[in-house]
């Protein structure tokens, strides 16, 4: 591992990483990420999350003005709110896996997301508050167009253990992970990872891997970590993370991204 004195690039997660486990960012968080930008580095956060929850972040991004999302499917103009890439899930290849977890895991529930929707089954289980333009629709109809994400909750399993029932029914049709939410995996389009956008991402930029930092807490982040230069992970990481970063930060809620950042650049006051 060489660490750079000042990297060029710095990638992180969101939620579990960069955000507080209470939803905010805080403070210090934000000064740290403003010293970054100011310094010359580019900032870019790199997450599950679908596009209509960046809005908040806006002032977060950026000169460059996006974000990737969706587990690395989409990259996303922040401002403008509009996909700029997207690698989606075909339609007929989506559903023939639907088909193949239901089979084999009957109790499971699908939801879909989309570049500019959201999607789900009547029965899924949705922890969060749902858009006004929700499709609520039988697999089948969700599955009629691409999408960035297939979610797949089951009522009762953890997301490790779902997500080693998946594994075996998908195998290289698609690529799937979870992000740590209650019995949720995430599928999306073969090859497709946090990694793969953020190296199309970095390349724009002129920027190479050893040049960039990365964060994370999650099984989604392991690709993102091995690809950067230098991996850190939180201290409230998913066990596999911890075992394969470069260097342990401080948790979430202790602000971990910042206190690494605070030791590359001075925060501005």
């Amino acid at each position: 591992m060489t660490v750079p004195r000042n990297p060029r690039l710095i990638a992180t997660d969101l939620d579990g990483t960069l955000v507080r486990s209470d939803g905010t960012v805080s403070d210090r968080t934000r000064a740290a990420v403003l010293a970054a930008q100011t310094a010359g580095s580019v900032f870019v956060m790199v997450t599950a999350r679908p596009p209509r929850w960046l809005h908040d972040l806006s002032h977060l991004v950026g000169d460059h003005g996006v974000a990737i999302v969706a587990n690395g499917s989409i990259l996303y103009d922040v401002l403008r709110r509009k996909a700029i890439r997207a690698r989606l899930i075909e339609p007929t290849i989506a559903l023939e896996v639907a088909q193949a977890i239901r089979a084999a895991i009957p109790d499971v529930q699908f939801a879909i997301e989309r570049p500019d929707r959201y999607g789900q089954e009547p029965v899924y289980l949705n922890r969060w508050p749902k858009p006004d333009d929700t499709l609520i629709a039988a697999i089948e109809e969700l599955l009629a167009e691409p999408a960035a994400k297939l979610l797949v909750r089951h009522p009762s399993l953890h997301s490790d253990e779902l997500l080693g029932l998946v594994n075996p029914l998908v195998g290289q049709r698609v690529t799937a992970s979870h992000s740590g939410g209650h019995g949720l995996v995430e599928i999306s389009a073969s090859g497709v990872s946090k990694a793969t956008m953020l190296a199309d991402f970095a390349a724009t930029q002129g920027i190479s891997a050893a040049e960039t930092i990365a964060f994370g807490d999650s099984v989604n982040d392991l690709p993102m970590l091995a690809w950067a230069g230098t991996s850190y992970g939180v201290a409230n990481a998913h066990p596999e993370v911890l075992a394969v970063v470069d260097e342990i930060a401080p948790t979430n809620d202790e602000d971990g991204v910042a206190a690494v950042l605070e030791g590359f650049f001075q925060p501005l006051k």
